[in-house]
């Protein structure tokens, strides 16, 4: 007969082995996210579809300008949506036009999507079927799409619980060498910060010397992904500073007085 020991041993292991069997659950939080790399290289040869069929490369619809790149899924059903009017929004309430001074793309996360679903996204950021001149969504293979994703430290994963790509709404603005310049969070960026974001990315060749001369007044800060006012901040800081001081003066005067009386 086997022992109870033995029998312990035994249970243990098939309970170990079972466990070791299932999957660990999927971690959305965990597997979608931005690796910060600034100044990231971004392959520009790589070829995709765009939303009229053609084969293209990022650095032949760049044409020498800032690209604006947001990785999407064409079809989620959730968020991208969302993250492409609310990124038409931000270009559209700035001064810099897409095809003049920017590229805009949206990059097909998921290599089974078509032309179709691209077209989709590309009515979504133009706001109505006409095509527009520095507008486009591609679509491509996977090893293209993850040179492109991983160069940008973008990350993304597929979770089969529920047939969707676990990812997080950002943009990304590139020099027209396809550097990486800049992150934009959330659903909509501020036209505020898009607007900086391109003056940024272009080096000297967006904007007049009124835009580089604003930019020196804003700070970039790459954990939100916006840009807070440097002069305002200092206003604030100095401000209160000077509040401060005044206080410590009124005290120190009434503590002299007090001081003097006591004396008398």
């Amino acid at each position: 007969m086997i022992s109870r020991a033995v029998l312990a041993v035994i249970v243990a292991l098939v309970l170990a082995a079972g466990a070791a069997a299932r999957p660990e659950p999927f971690d959305p939080f965990g597997a979608a996210g931005v690796d910060q790399k600034p100044g990231a290289q971004i392959p520009l040869d790589r070829r995709f579809q765009d939303e009229t069929g053609r084969t293209v490369s990022l650095r032949e619809l760049a044409d020498g300008k800032p690209l604006v790149l947001a990785p999407v899924q064409h079809r989620c059903p959730n968020l991208c949506a969302l993250t492409l009017e609310g990124l038409r929004d931000a270009f559209t309430g700035q001064s810099f036009k897409p095809g003049k001074d920017f590229v805009l793309v949206a990059l097909g996360i998921d290599p089974h999507e078509t032309r179709d679903a691209a077209e989709l996204s590309e009515r979504r950021m133009t706001g109505g079927p006409d095509a527009a001149s520095g507008i486009h969504a591609l679509t491509g293979k996977p090893e293209d799409i993850a040179a492109v994703t991983k160069a940008l430290g973008y990350r993304y994963a597929w979770d089969p619980r529920i047939g969707q790509y676990a990812h997080i709404a950002a943009v990304a603005v590139l020099t027209p060498k396809g550097k990486l310049a800049r992150w934009l969070y959330g659903l909509a960026p501020k036209p505020e910060d898009f607007h900086l974001a391109l003056i940024d990315a272009g080096q000297g060749q967006v904007g007049d010397l009124g835009d580089q001369i604003r930019l020196l007044c804003y700070h970039y800060d790459p954990v939100t992904g916006q840009y807070s006012n440097l002069i305002w901040s200092a206003l604030r800081w100095g401000g209160g500073l000077t509040i401060a001081g005044l206080a410590g003066i009124i005290g120190f005067a009434m503590l002299r007085e007090r001081r003097r009386r006591r004396v008398a």
